[in-house]
């Protein structure tokens, strides 16, 4: 098992809910079995119990282990011996006060070494007052510095959980801060992604729309020539037409240089836009460049608008645009399904299918299709396949 695999898992294992309470009752039962070994006084005791049983709610209300911490110091001063149980329920106390910033870790650290002090020195009294040692030198004569051994152990040990838990918030909190930058951007791209795919349907639907008006300009001009015994008020009818037609195609020009960009040429807004009848020209392109797709058509194909065959088109081109970056050799199908309401799509290969969780999200390419897809009033779902694989879902309602 791999370092990363078995942290993964030890963090999923903290992470249960139930994790404090069963930790806090084992570290209890712990310390009622230790203190059947080693009995002590009635505070001592309830002081250890209290410290080991307080864990319990350490998740639910981090404030309760100052009561851990406090009562660990408490059965410490009673008793001159520091119980095993008190010894991990005062660093998991400390520990949880400075990951939750219960107080300052300056100021958890100043407490614990006041009350580390307080218990060191109801120690060296103890002994100067029940001659437990040969001799215990006067506070400031030689070899009294010794006696605060204990209180110095203690501190280096109250700093070192508090340093621990300080360190394990914030590096939490840097990998909170850099998920919600990195969601931001992606987010961010997104909405660029969007709004450059919605410029490029202007355009598009410029030229779509352009070439109508052009028309009918065109013939309501013409009309006026090639139409025998017109009245006077018809030619002038039609000449309005006409005049409302250039004023309309002068307007969508306006409109379109608002949107239009620098790397934009002429050519690209002039190029004629590619329907469903030039399928067949896309999916050989895709099979020059080592693709393998098949197109299966169903239903009675009806004529449909410009728009609806270019987003078509359109999703059809992606499609196969993603499967040749993310399942190069995959097969592809393209199928067309012409319903009496809507054209349905599926674009579907036998690849790896969509990447797992946290390995990416939904690229540019989607975000393009779905607005493509909304453009016509339909809509698209893109994932993993029946059987496997990927396929992207549109439908397009008329």
């Amino acid at each position: 098992m791999s370092t990363t695999t078995l942290r993964r898992r030890l963090r999923a294992l903290t992470a249960a809910p139930a994790y404090p309470w069963v930790t806090g009752a084992a570290l209890t039962a712990g310390a009622a079995a230790e203190l059947v070994e080693f009995p002590g006084s009635v505070t001592n005791a309830t002081a250890i119990l209290v410290s080991t049983a307080s864990l319990m709610w350490r998740r639910t209300f981090p404030p309760v282990a100052l009561v851990t911490v406090a009562a660990g110091l408490l059965s410490f001063g009673a008793d001159t011996s520091l119980s095993i149980a008190v010894m991990i329920s005062g660093l998991v106390g400390c520990y949880v006060l400075a990951r939750h910033r219960v107080l300052h870790p300056a100021l958890l650290v100043a407490g614990g070494a006041l009350g580390a002090l307080a218990a060191n020195l109801w120690h060296i009294f103890s002994w100067a007052r029940d001659d437990r040692l040969p001799y215990v030198p006067p506070l400031g004569n030689a070899g009294s510095l010794g006696l605060f051994a204990e209180g110095f152990g203690l501190c280096a040990v109250i700093l070192g959980a508090v340093s621990m838990g300080d360190a394990v918030r914030a590096r939490e909190e840097t990998r909170h801060e850099r998920a919600l930058a990195q969601d931001q951007l992606i987010a961010m791209e997104r909405r660029q992604a969007a709004e450059a795919e919605r410029a490029a349907i202007a355009r598009e639907l410029h030229d779509i729309v352009s070439h109508s008006v052009s028309m009918i300009a065109v013939q309501a001009e013409s009309a006026t020539y090639t139409t025998p015994g017109l009245t006077p008020q018809a030619r002038e009818g039609f000449q309005q037409i006409a005049g409302t037609a250039r004023a309309s195609m002068s307007e969508l020009r306006r409109l379109l240089g608002v949107l239009r960009t620098p790397q934009h040429d002429e050519t690209a807004v002039t190029a004629p836009q590619p329907t469903l009848a030039h399928l067949d020209e896309l999916l050989d392109q895709h099979r020059a460049v080592g693709g393998s797709v098949d197109l299966r058509v169903s239903g009675e194909r009806v004529p449909l608008a410009a728009v609806w065959e270019l987003s078509a088109y359109r999703i059809v081109q992606e499609s196969l645009t993603n499967a040749r970056k993310h399942a190069p050799g995959a097969r592809a199908t393209v199928e067309l399904d012409y319903r009496k309401d809507r054209l349905a799509l599926r674009v579907s290969d036998d690849g790896p299918g969509p990447p797992p969780p946290g390995g990416g999200g939904p690229g540019h390419g989607l975000t393009g299709m779905r607005e493509r897809a909304s453009l016509v009033g339909g809509s698209l779902t893109a994932g993993a396949g029946r059987t496997g694989g990927f396929r992207v879902e549109a439908e397009l309602p008329w």
